[in-house]
């Protein structure tokens, strides 16, 4: 029906001024994660502050791509749209080589086939990032 409002995307976050660098690199293929530079510690989610010093002089950062499993666990039941079109999925918590910790969903594996401390890469999904087995 025309006119329709259209259903509101729960995967895909805002985009506002601050962020809108991380999801255009996103939609590039690349990963970014904010630097301190008072403190030299880096952070994910990005931040107008460091949450370590509480420094305003953070700048972006291209990280490597590269992280092992810290968490998972496998959704079964997600009414949310588009989630219930992909249950089952794996939803996990990353430790970034660059020190960060990131919440994403581990694609490319099944969660049999998971354990503590594996070897992921990002990979992109509509412009957001997702990590599977492997390298970066």
């Amino acid at each position: 029906m025309a006119g329709s409002p259209v259903p509101p995307r729960y995967d895909i976050p805002e985009t506002d001024a601050f962020t809108r660098p991380y999801w255009e690199a996103a939609a590039q293929g690349r990963l970014l994660i904010r630097r301190c530079t008072t403190c030299a510690r880096p952070h994910h989610y990005p931040r107008e502050f460091c949450p370590h010093c509480w420094s305003e002089d953070v700048v972006w950062e291209e990280a490597s791509g590269r992280a092992s499993l810290y968490t998972w666990s496998a959704v079964h039941r997600n009414d949310l749209p588009p989630f219930r079109d992909r249950t089952p999925y794996i939803a996990a918590v990353v430790d970034l080589v660059e020190g960060p910790r990131m919440m994403t969903e581990i694609v490319g594996c099944t969660a049999s086939e998971l354990r503590p401390g594996m070897e992921l890469a990002v990979a992109f999904r509509e412009g957001v990032p997702v990590f599977g087995p492997g390298r970066a």
